[in-house]
């Protein structure tokens, strides 16, 4: 199937609207006509800091020139090493702008993994932030040929950008790795700017936005849904440096979107019942909801207090956008409509994906991440008439049962996560003191919707659900649980491995 669907996502915002989103092949380019265009407009606002476009390209060029006269030009790769700050935002533009790759390190990588990633990647500099300065010192003494410059640094003089096109390395980011070992995912400039522009499709006003940034730049959902659609789209992106003050900044910048993952939604949404809408800010309107499925609960309650929490699919490998859904509220569990320029296959339930936002392929790992042109997600899929995507599974989670029955636990999870009450939910396989393999289900309860329910009763409604499903899918342990599950950085929950 080739989805060709610019034109479905129309209807969801207005013509004049609609006709400002075009496709730009290279970071370079976009970047230059933004600053232009909004340059009275504060792009960023960080740690007290109010920098317009304009601020922020006079510093963009300005690095160029450091990066430059450290022997970094077109087609070398440069590591990033930095949280959160104008100092990342700078730093990542000036280094795709000047032709280079940009390979971001997250920030909670020790000295001895920065020395390894320089390594592997080929790294022909280093920026660090100087908050992780010491986190280059294994570089700096085993590798005395790598540049290491401080992402606060700033050039007497401004280099021009190096013009490129939309098959030029743009960027290396880190795969989530929950499932296996991270890999380095190459995306393209063209790759990149194709994820920029689909996070523009499904909402009324798209332009001119206020965004509270929460998720880690060095994730593909921050960085590219939260920082390059803000940048592109003229906005202002508001730099939240610790989530524990993300109610104080929300109260202080008022964001009109927010981009989060299911876990922090659920947080948000719990606090603004305790304590009133204004928790949110008043100028909040959408949350884009990702990177884990988003319980059906939540899109409705957010409706009922006029916020729009509209799902998505993606991957680091298709630079994070694949699927978005303008219709939460009438298709609540769908990830949404295929973004343009794109193919898929589904193959015994497996989603197959080529198309302009896929990675080039995984960088130093002896297999390519393609199979005959194909990249194979891992994640089973189905779409229904209307062409929206459903995501049930994980491949690599399939549990097979001793009759031979494969069983998702996600796929049974849902059945269960349409309870008020259940929060979060894992099915897994567990094996009891004889040796026999059986479904196990945990849950985290809901505060709000739990607070006057025992367990007993919990479990009796969670017993009820189970008995109507088919007998392979149905559980014989029900446990609900006083605490949260085990997380990964990006807020996944981390999956129980088999007992015993």
């Amino acid at each position: 199937m080739i989805f060709e669907t610019r034109e479905l996502f129309r209807k969801y915002t207005d013509d004049a609207t609609f006709a400002r989103i075009k496709e730009y092949d290279t970071v370079g380019e976009m970047w230059a006509l933004c600053a232009a265009e909004y340059a009275d407009t504060p792009a960023i606002e960080d740690d007290g800091r109010v920098f317009t476009y304009a601020q922020l390209e006079d510093d963009v060029a300005h690095f160029r020139t450091s990066l430059a006269a450290a022997g970094v030009k077109a087609g070398t790769r440069v590591g990033l090493l930095s949280p959160n700050s104008y100092e990342f935002v700078k730093a990542f533009l000036a280094i795709t702008t000047l032709g280079a790759t940009a390979v971001i390190l997250p920030a909670q990588l020790d000295a001895g993994t920065v020395f390894g990633c320089s390594m592997k990647f080929g790294l022909s500099a280093l920026v660090a932030h100087p908050a992780l300065w010491d986190n280059t010192a294994v570089a700096a003494a085993r590798r005395p040929d790598l540049p290491i410059l401080s992402a606060a640094d700033t050039a007497k003089d401004a280099t021009a950008a190096v013009p490129c096109d939309k098959t030029t390395p743009c960027v290396i980011m880190f795969t989530g790795g929950t499932t296996g070992q991270s890999k380095g995912a190459l995306l393209s400039n063209g790759a990149v700017m194709q994820g920029t522009v689909n996070g523009c499709y499904g909402t009324k006003d798209v332009f001119g936005q206020r965004y509270l940034l929460v998720l880690p730049l060095s994730h593909v959902f921050g960085l590219i849904r939260n920082l390059m659609t803000s940048l592109y789209t003229g906005s202002t992106l508001f730099i939240c440096r610790n989530n524990k003050d993300m109610f104080r900044d929300i109260a202080m910048f008022r964001p009109t979107i927010m981009v989060m993952v299911p876990a922090l939604a659920e947080m948000a949404l719990t606090l603004s019942k305790k304590f009133g809408r204004n928790m949110l800010g008043d100028d909040l309107k959408v949350i884009i909801c990702g990177a884990a499925a988003a319980p059906p609960y939540l899109v409705k309650e957010y409706d009922k207090i006029g916020v729009a929490l509209l799902q998505g699919y993606g991957l680091t490998e298709s630079a994070n956008l694949v699927s978005g859904n303008p219709e939460s509220l009438q298709k609540p569990t769908s990830v949404g409509i295929p973004y343009p320029h794109q193919e898929f296959r589904i193959e015994d339930g497996e989603l197959w994906i080529k198309g302009a936002n896929m990675l080039e392929d995984y960088v130093g790992e002896p297999e390519s991440a393609y199979e005959d042109g194909w990249f194979k997600t891992g994640d089973l899929v189905r779409m229904d008439d209307e062409g929206y995507l459903y995501i049930t599974g994980r491949i690599k989670e399939i549990i097979v049962l001793a009759n031979g029955e494969n069983v998702s636990p996600a796929e049974v999870e849902t059945h269960f996560n349409a309870l008020p009450f259940v929060q979060d939910s894992q099915v897994f396989e567990a094996v009891n003191d004889e040796g026999s393999h059986f479904l196990a289900l945990e849950i985290v309860p809901r505060a709000t919707e739990a607070g006057g329910m025992t367990k007993e009763q919990m479990i009796a409604e969670l017993e009820a659900v189970n008995a109507t499903l088919p007998p392979y899918q149905r559980v014989n342990r029900i446990v609900v649980r006083d605490t949260d599950f085990e997380r990964t950085p990006a807020m996944k929950i981390k999956r129980y491995k088999l007992e015993g």
